[in-house]
């Protein structure tokens, strides 16, 4: 609870001096957060309580960059977990691919962005092969160590109780990979919010986030840029909260016991 309200003191804090700032200097490119937050709730929170106060600005925008996100995010980390596992699990494959992998991994994805458009062309089937792309390597890198990472005494003994492989998989492999694996969704998580906003920016894209940051930036409505910045930020914190959430039911096993090591 302590820390609890001492970051929220260190939020107002920081926000009251950002809104002395952006007073004081009246600088045009950069409204104070009242502005941008009455912004906000004007485009996209000021609608019927029936639909939860989003306005038809919000549905349109807000709700598809949160459906492309998810579903880039869940079809990257699928393959991502069943890549890694099988590259995890056999010790000459890993050497074998180690070093393509890595390669592929450090590849920027917006340098890509060409050939996406090529193979998919403009659309939604761009945003989400795009998306999938950028956030499988960390997801497959790191449940691939996790998988590597079972200590050898466990293996020995499935051996020695003549565990079945899906046995082994289930029970020893994956409980081993998890806090990695876990590693690895929660960056591939902030980079799909970050890869989607790129993928709207592209030419060819009619609605979403991205789409509105920069519409707002060609007509010069600055405030409504801003908006959208912080909208991505609130989003981006959010998500990781839950995502952390997530993460300490399922790994509470794991912390407890990190503790008694401790």
């Amino acid at each position: 609870m302590r820390t609890a309200l001492f970051r929220t003191l260190v939020l107002v804090v920081l926000v009251l001096l950002w809104e002395a700032a952006t007073r004081l200097a009246a600088n045009p490119f950069f409204p104070p957060p009242s502005t941008i937050v009455s912004r906000m709730h004007a485009m996209w929170f000021s609608g019927p309580v029936t639909r939860g106060f989003l306005t038809d600005l919000a549905v349109g925008n807000i709700l598809p960059s949160l459906g492309r996100m998810a579903l880039g995010f869940a079809g990257g980390a699928l393959a991502g977990v069943l890549l890694g596992l099988a590259v995890g699990l056999s010790a000459r494959v890993y050497d074998y691919l180690d070093g393509v992998l890595q390669f592929l991994r450090a590849i920027p994805p917006p340098a890509l962005v060409t050939v996406f458009l090529v193979l998919f062309g403009f659309g939604l089937r761009m945003q989400l092969a795009f998306i999938m792309f950028s956030i499988v390597w960390p997801v497959l890198l790191n449940t691939a160590d996790g998988a590597r990472s079972v200590e050898p005494l466990h293996l020995d003994t499935c051996q020695a109780f003549r565990l079945s492989r899906g046995v082994r998989l289930f029970r020893v492999v994956l409980p081993s990979a998890l806090p990695k694996m876990f590693a690895g969704l929660r960056l591939a998580l902030s980079l799909s919010l970050i890869v989607m906003v790129f993928s709207e920016l592209l030419p060819g894209t009619t609605n979403g986030i991205g789409f509105q940051i920069t519409d707002a930036y060609s007509t010069f409505d600055l405030p409504a840029m801003w908006a959208g910045i912080v909208l991505l930020g609130v989003l981006g914190y959010l998500l990781n909260e839950l995502f952390l959430v997530v993460e300490r039911r399922v790994l509470g096993w794991h912390h407890a016991a990190q503790q008694l090591v401790d």
